[in-house]
């Protein structure tokens, strides 16, 4: 009863999640062009807002519990566990204040109204999977623009979606340029929860009823700190807190 239900849910969804993107591309492209960067970022802000409110329409909520007075003059490495491409609209508008900027696939930064946008133009790092030097010196250009500008930057060390929860090994190398790249960071480790049922069907149905869970855990100073030693401790502290 549950799938059955969720078909024409998700169509109402895919309705709403298509109007949402496409009336945000423009809104997007006169802030950015006309009133900068900062008009921008408030655009992509609330673009967000009204995705989780489309996905509302799935019966999903969403509980994000941050207790830390985390400082908004200085870089954070946001890094969390990854369950699906709903992990990301939660952080971009909860963590807003902290102008977090994502690490991406290059063939999302084409073809999608809004998303693709947002990732050519506001920050983002565009990577080549199959072209290490690349991915790498598009990584060290965020982390170089994050210590210059103060702005966080979001990374999955799994590097892949877990599709049942269940997390995988950190893969350590975008991590440790980051580390390099912005000394005077801290590291903001996010336990998420829930979001691969989202997916639980595939992409079509999608999961009705989702409670999706972000822990936000208590932030890490980088400076000082050996970089191998902070990455067990970082990948210890998330998987601890995510319950399959």
């Amino acid at each position: 009863m549950r799938k059955i239900l969720a078909y024409p849910l998700t169509v109402i969804y895919f309705i709403f999640f298509g109007l949402t993107l496409v009336i945000f591309h423009p809104i997007q492209w006169i802030c950015l062009r006309i009133f900068g960067y900062h008009a921008h970022k408030v655009s992509v802000d609330w673009l967000n807002f009204f995705l989780l409110r489309c996905l509302n329409l799935l019966g999903t909520r969403f509980s994000f519990n941050n207790p830390y007075n985390i400082p908004t003059n200085r870089p954070c490495i946001i890094v969390a566990n990854h369950q699906s491409m709903y992990d990301i609209p939660p952080i971009i508008w909860y963590m807003r204040k902290y102008h977090a900027k994502f690490i991406s696939k290059k063939e999302l930064g084409k073809g999608i109204p809004s998303i693709s946008f947002n990732l050519k133009y506001g920050g983002a790092a565009l990577i080549d999977r199959k072209d290490p030097d690349q991915a790498l010196k598009a990584i060290q250009n965020l982390a170089k623009s994050s210590e210059q500008n103060g702005r966080s930057v979001v990374i999955f060390p799994e590097g892949t979606r877990s599709r049942t929860g269940h997390p995988k090994k950190f893969q350590t190398g975008g991590l440790k340029v980051l580390f390099k790249g912005i000394p005077s960071a801290i590291v903001v480790p996010i336990s998420i929860n829930n979001s691969w049922k989202t997916l639980r069907y595939g992409k079509f149905p999608m999961g009705i009823g989702t409670h999706m869970k972000f822990q936000v855990h208590e932030p890490i100073e980088l400076a000082g700190k050996d970089h191998d030693t902070l990455i067990q401790q970082i990948e210890k502290t998330i998987t601890e807190a995510i319950i399959v």
